[in-house]
């Protein structure tokens, strides 16, 4: 029973960071992958401190959501889990990711932000599945709270990426913008699946699945959009700033440019 709760709670793990970072054309280093998913670990970590601090300021958020009014509900979905989760999983891939030499194609830092959220759900999940004891709840979660959380990682590395590229171009409004962005639009999308989630109500239940089909299909989306994308944050030598392919000798076999 054990293993079988070990392989549900970290298979959809390993599954959609395999997915995407087989898109990144050129990969990113190992080392780093790992330590953005124990960043994400440690984000949870994060998160209690934060929601036990809140729980004090906010006696209400004790009591359970049937019991809250539409305000108190409200602030508990939105603020003190989407908003505290996001922001503590942004920190972490703005702090290791963002500023790192590394970041130099549009969809790297989307990789990393996915790496973050994968090591948080990876933690969430097991103390769920292990704590409730059920393989019905690891499946769930599996098709459900996983992939909501590499979606919103998904979100969140596409606005970083546009905001890095703006600073290439030292467009520091569109970089404000789009910080802004990468931090309340995770919070947006993961607040409106938690309201619908800890609902008990019919309508909502079909807003659930339609917001579930919208969130994974504008996800796939965007990863194609930065996968596909050639643009280079850093010129570097050794790869072609107009195709993004490798050169040699200053020379890109692919499109003929000639580094100068």
């Amino acid at each position: 029973m054990s293993r079988i709760l070990w392989i549900i709670a970290i298979l959809p793990v390993v599954l959609l960071g395999t997915y995407i970072y087989k898109k990144d054309r050129h990969k990113e280093l190992s080392s780093l992958l790992v330590k953005l998913f124990m960043s994400g670990i440690l984000s949870s970590f994060l998160v209690i401190i934060i929601s036990i601090i809140l729980t004090i300021l906010f006696p209400f958020l004790e009591t359970s959501p049937s019991k809250m009014n539409f305000f108190e509900f409200c602030f508990y979905i939105f603020i003190s889990i989407a908003f505290i989760e996001e922001l503590c999983k942004w920190l972490m891939t703005y702090h290791l990711g963002y500023k790192n030499k590394e970041f130099d194609e549009v969809y790297d830092i989307l990789v990393y932000a996915v790496f973050v959220a994968l090591g948080f759900a990876a933690f969430e999940n097991i103390l769920y599945v292990f704590g409730m004891q059920s393989i019905q709840i690891g499946i769930l979660r599996g098709l459900l709270a996983i992939p909501g959380h590499v979606c919103d990682g998904i979100t969140m590395g596409y606005y970083l990426s546009i905001a890095r590229y703006n600073e290439k171009l030292n467009n520091q409004e569109l970089v404000r913008q789009n910080k802004i962005k990468s931090i309340l639009m995770p919070t947006l999308y993961h607040g409106i699946y938690d309201f619908c989630c800890l609902s008990s109500s019919v309508p909502l239940l079909i807003v659930f699945i339609l917001f579930i089909i919208f969130l994974y299909t504008i996800s796939i989306k965007r990863i194609k959009i930065l996968a596909t994308e050639r643009t280079m944050i850093i010129n570097r030598n050794n790869f072609c700033p107009r195709c993004g392919n490798k050169m040699t000798n200053n020379y890109c076999s692919n499109c003929g440019f000639i580094q100068k």
